[in-house]
């Protein structure tokens, strides 16, 4: 693109001298120079058209990012508005239902410590302790960076990380999880998903299943449920859901 540019000043912007053929007062120029004049004419025209297609391209972007901007902030309150003792017996429904994976022993199940409204993990994470699970927390390694899981054991110390969300310290090894459980605002039963909008999960989960086989499992209220979650190409869906009313599995969505 940067030579297409170039090669449009050449034939639009910048002054050469006129080759001419036969009698110098001749205006008519050389096959080479038409060419040329050719080329550059051809290349504005790239030029121009792949800025068209770019500012089409922005603007679905932009309109998915103010789309998906709009459902997270809608999500948020609707979550925010569930009473306390509601959302605490939500966590503790879906932690006596039976899990709908295997947990073989030492397989590894990342966890979350919740943070404001969030559904509460923590008690499904102690059962999957019980049957044989290890568990791992995320920490967040940067602004466009997948997760770094790391192992983490119940009474283990863990330090405050971004949004003083708790973490384990970087002594803690690290780990590659079987099992996912993802936080979410909201979520449809296509397997999408909308975060708090930094992709933080979705560079992990296309990570770990470019390395193996894993299951996102997303906790959430069934009030979270929307008919619609808009999503891009780079957006990774989850494999099941887990509400206090259903155990939903998209795996064949």
């Amino acid at each position: 693109l940067r030579e297409l540019s170039l090669t449009g000043l050449v034939g639009s912007d910048i002054w050469r001298p006129p080759t001419f053929v036969g009698n110098p007062g001749s205006s008519a120029p050389t096959a080479g120079a038409a060419s040329h004049i050719f080329l550059a004419r051809q290349s504005a025209h790239l030029l121009f058209s792949w800025r068209r297609g770019g500012r089409a391209i922005r603007n679905d972007v932009d309109a998915l990012s103010l789309e998906k901007a709009q459902l997270r902030r809608a999500a948020q309150a609707r979550r925010d508005a569930l009473p306390a003792d509601w959302r605490k017996a939500a966590a503790e429904a879906i932690a006596a239902r039976d899990f709908p994976l295997a947990i073989a022993p030492g397989t590894i199940v990342s966890g979350f410590m919740p943070l404001k409204s969030e559904i509460n993990p923590l008690p499904l994470m102690r059962k999957l302790a019980d049957a044989g699970a290890r568990l791992a927390l995320p920490a967040v390694a940067g602004r466009g960076k997948p997760l770094i899981m790391r192992s983490w054991q119940w009474g283990e110390p863990l330090a405050a990380g971004v949004w003083g969300i708790r973490e384990p310290t970087p002594r803690a090894p690290d780990v590659e999880p079987d099992i996912l459980l993802v936080p979410l605002l909201a979520f449809d039963r296509s397997g999408h998903r909308i975060g708090y909008g930094a992709g933080y999960y979705d560079l992990t989960i296309a990570q770990l299943r470019a390395k193996k086989p894993i299951a996102a499992v997303g906790l959430a209220f069934a009030a979270q449920e929307l008919s619609r979650v808009p999503a891009a190409t780079f957006d990774a869906p989850l494999d099941l859901v887990l509400t206090e009313k259903d155990t939903i599995d998209l795996r064949n969505a």
